[in-house]
């Protein structure tokens, strides 16, 4: 009798045991589920807290890194090469530049040449020249973030869906890939630039290009 007793008493234990770990076990999964969750939580908070400053600055990262200024700001010549003209940071093609004479037999036969300030090429599309990216009237003044992103993204002028496609030498295609939140990041810093009064002239068609200077 005191055996079986004894042997009950074991299974009790036994089976309180068994409740113990399984709830030892619940606690731990639930502790791991609401760390993993806090961690998440922290790097949504993170990303969110980011400051106009902050987006300003990672704007004028991107902006220096992927070259922007290599068309988009007129070039001098320097003691160590062609160099931008501060005063004309991101200005586009100089409205008072005169096109030099060009090689048309050149042109026919697929080539593209720049201009010597680099805001303008000439290719069998004609001649295109670099936008006004300053926050005045005749760059950016008037343009909202989601023509921005849609000009990047779309390629499309003046960032109209409707619009005419950016010509060469606008390697759009590959700056589509950035996100929104870059491109948003760009165009803030872009706001904060200078603004140039710097009328940029329209494109030059295939067809005008043989009323122009030839060498």
């Amino acid at each position: 009798m005191i055996l079986q007793l004894n042997i009950e008493k074991m299974k009790v234990i036994g089976n309180l045991a068994c409740i113990f770990i399984l709830f030892s076990g619940l606690l731990l999964i639930t502790s791991c589920n609401n760390h993993k969750y806090e961690e998440v939580k922290e790097k949504k908070e993170e990303k969110a807290a980011m400051t106009l400053a902050d987006s300003i600055k990672r704007g004028e990262y991107l902006i220096a890194s992927i070259g922007c200024t290599d068309c988009h700001t007129p070039k001098r010549m320097g003691e160590r090469g062609p160099e931008d003209m501060p005063d004309m940071f991101l200005a586009g093609h100089p409205a008072d530049a005169k096109i030099s004479q060009m090689n048309m037999d050149a042109i026919k036969k697929g080539w593209s040449m720049f201009s010597p300030n680099f805001t303008a090429t000439v290719g069998p599309w004609g001649i295109s020249y670099a936008a006004n990216l300053t926050p005045d009237d005749t760059g950016l003044g008037s343009w909202t973030k989601e023509q921005f992103i849609t000009a990047i993204r779309e390629g499309k002028y003046k960032g109209q869906k409707s619009g005419r496609d950016l010509l060469p030498p606008m390697p759009w295609f590959n700056f589509a890939k950035l996100t929104d939140e870059d491109l948003e990041s760009m165009f803030k810093y872009l706001q904060t630039i200078p603004a140039v009064n710097n009328a940029v002239p329209p494109p030059t068609t295939p067809d005008q290009l043989k009323n122009l200077p030839k060498a």
